[in-house]
């Protein structure tokens, strides 16, 4: 992994550009998440705000990073908590105001208890103020406040910003092309979600519980210093024809397909798998031509992540394949041409083929400029998750009925042949069903 130098240096390079990029006479005001309750006196386990998190490497709550492009006393302000033994004797230790400059580079920092009466200052003067207006209700009626404040101020003089703008666009752009310490860490993430999804396989057996294998997911993904990035999905049989089924509570029984989504976060950067098996470790005919289908399918996108393609191909390529093969399957019927104009694949698999992955699962990015797919370039990341899902229905031969399989991995694109980060998770039906034998 990158050394802490590197990280700190890559942090002042990207607030650098970030400042550069809204220009002069700017401020920009980045929140932290807020604790989120979970019940009563009870939090949910805290997660840090991804931008904030991107621009400061600062994972504590209660804290807001300001930027303020060409101020003489300093352009990078953090506020946050002040060091408290009392409290850190019952929630744990705070860097505190004193150690904040150092430790995070920052200017200066402030308690955050005293942003109210520092910060209408600072938005004072400033033509225009970054801020990604709609997160959190709370925050968003401080910052009103405290243009109110200048406004009732304005007659004797306060001058006060003219336009709000969000964040959104520069920074989002910014994290769309991910560094060389970003690759790294999202290699480290699929690497600990690929040996979670290799535990689950090789733990499988008919008469285990969904649950069973979500924990052979998370105990990996902790072993390893890692968390998971999103709630797992373990769906045995039907439950796999239901894209997001988190409940994970049934039995699996001999004879059906399991799929498993689920990936590791390494220091907030994700990874995102999906693997598909027969739970008693042997593929059916009928579930071996389904599997085929799909790996043929993801194989084919996978084959797209090319800089200078757009960001639709993959999925269009995946698309021609699955429609192929739901015609041989005897689910589809027609002219091939018409079938995909009419997008007639779209009640067997009806979500794209990916997403953009980094700090955040479902990363930030657009897909679109001026209305027009995005050309993929060197250092974007994202996912190829191609699937079939046949629930049960009387349009179903019987022997594909509640087969539903995905084989997501996560693809970097390089000025060469894309790297698949998740590539050593078996996705070959042969390695699949040896690693399932050697498990028992």
């Amino acid at each position: 992994m990158p050394d802490t130098m590197t990280l700190r240096r890559e942090r002042a390079r990207r607030r650098k550009s970030l400042m550069n990029a809204i220009g002069k006479g700017s401020i920009a005001i980045i929140p932290s998440a807020p604790i989120k309750l979970r019940s009563k006196d009870t939090d949910y386990k805290y997660r840090q705000d991804s931008d904030f998190y991107y621009l400061t490497g600062f994972e504590e709550p209660e804290s807001v990073a300001v930027l303020i492009t060409g101020r003489r006393a300093g352009e990078y302000i953090m506020f946050c908590r002040e060091s408290d033994k009392k409290m850190e004797t019952w929630n744990g230790r705070r860097l505190g105001v004193d150690a904040a400059p150092d430790a995070l580079d920052a200017d200066d920092a402030f308690p955050i208890d005293d942003i109210d009466d520092i910060l209408p200052g600072l938005l004072e003067g400033r033509e225009r103020v970054y801020y990604s207006m709609g997160r959190e209700t709370l925050f968003d009626n401080r910052i009103i406040g405290w243009i109110n404040q200048l406004k009732a101020k304005s007659g004797s003089g306060a001058s006060v910003p003219g336009e709000f703008i969000s964040l959104d666009f520069h920074l989002h752009d910014m994290r769309l092309i991910k560094s060389r310490s970003e690759l790294t860490a999202l290699r480290k993430a699929a690497k600990i979600s690929a040996a979670g999804h290799a535990a689950a396989m090789a733990a499988c057996a008919p008469g285990k519980m969904e649950y069973e294998l979500e924990a052979e997911l998370i105990s990996t993904y902790k072993r390893n210093g890692a968390d998971h990035s999103f709630l797992p999905i373990v769906g045995g049989g039907a439950n796999g024809c239901i894209l997001h089924y988190t409940e994970n509570t049934d039995e699996l029984t001999d004879g059906e397909m399991v799929l498993v989504d689920s990936g590791a976060e390494w220091q907030c950067y994700a990874g995102d798998i999906t693997r598909t098996y027969p739970v008693n470790g042997a593929f059916s005919e009928a579930q071996r031509e389904v599997y085929e289908i799909v790996l043929a399918a993801n194989k084919a996108a996978i084959a797209k992540v090319v800089a200078g393609n757009h960001w639709n191909d993959p999925h269009d390529a995946a698309v021609r394949v699955i429609t192929r093969g739901l015609i041989s399957l005897g689910i589809l019927k027609g002219d091939y041409k018409t079938l995909i104009k009419e997008a007639a694949y779209r009640p067997y698999y009806m979500h794209r083929t990916g997403h953009w992955l980094g700090i955040d699962v479902h990363d930030v990015g657009d897909y679109k400029i001026d209305d027009k797919w995005r050309l993929l370039e060197p250092g974007m990341v994202l996912t190829i998750e191609p699937g079939i899902y046949l629930a049960a229905a009387r349009s179903i031969p019987k022997q594909y009925r509640d087969i539903g399989i995905r084989i997501e991995d996560d693809v970097v694109v390089t000025k060469d042949e894309p790297e698949v980060l998740t590539g050593s998770v078996v996705k070959e039906i042969d390695e699949i069903e040896l690693l399932m034998q050697s498990g028992r």
